[in-house]
């Protein structure tokens, strides 16, 4: 989910169940997509758009979730909502588990913003997503982004 959102921990941490909407029935048609509620910085709401992935990690969320009287989308398996520290830990074991060193939370949304951006995805969406409030800030990601093109370039030269 963070990697298909690009939301921030502090964000994420916050999600409850009514802040979600899943389509019935999840595909890549652009109709279909599902959209989450975000409290961002400054208290700023904004509902972005869920991907078919983003989704589908939802969807199975949902079903491994444990039972939980608590309104929380993340709950640890003391019926508690996990907070940051837990999402941090949680995130390092499986990038490490990946073989992914080095690596956070923080790191999966650099990654969404540079990938969207080197894919051409617009300055003003990825803005969006990432819920900053100045476009300057979003395009520290175009540098990024064309540094990972000349890389690919050398690396998959002909």
């Amino acid at each position: 989910l963070l990697l298909q959102t690009g939301i921030r921990l502090s964000e994420i941490a916050r999600l409850t169940l009514d802040d979600m909407e899943l389509p019935v029935r999840i595909s890549q048609d652009p109709g279909t997509v599902g959209r989450l509620h975000v409290v961002g910085k400054g208290r700023k709401d904004r509902w972005i758009p869920l991907n078919y992935k983003a989704c589908r990690a939802l969807k199975t969320l949902l079903k491994v979730r444990p039972e939980a009287s608590l309104n929380a989308l993340f709950v640890t398996k003391f019926q508690a909502q996990m907070g940051p520290r837990a999402f941090q830990w949680v995130v390092k074991k499986h990038l490490a588990e990946a073989g992914i060193k080095g690596a956070s939370v923080h790191t999966l949304r650099h990654t969404f913003a540079t990938h969207h951006v080197a894919q051409g995805t617009s300055l003003r969406t990825v803005q969006e997503m990432l819920g900053h409030a100045d476009l300057k800030t979003t395009s520290i990601y175009v540098q990024l982004a064309q540094e990972v093109v000349r890389k690919e370039l050398q690396e998959h030269a002909l």
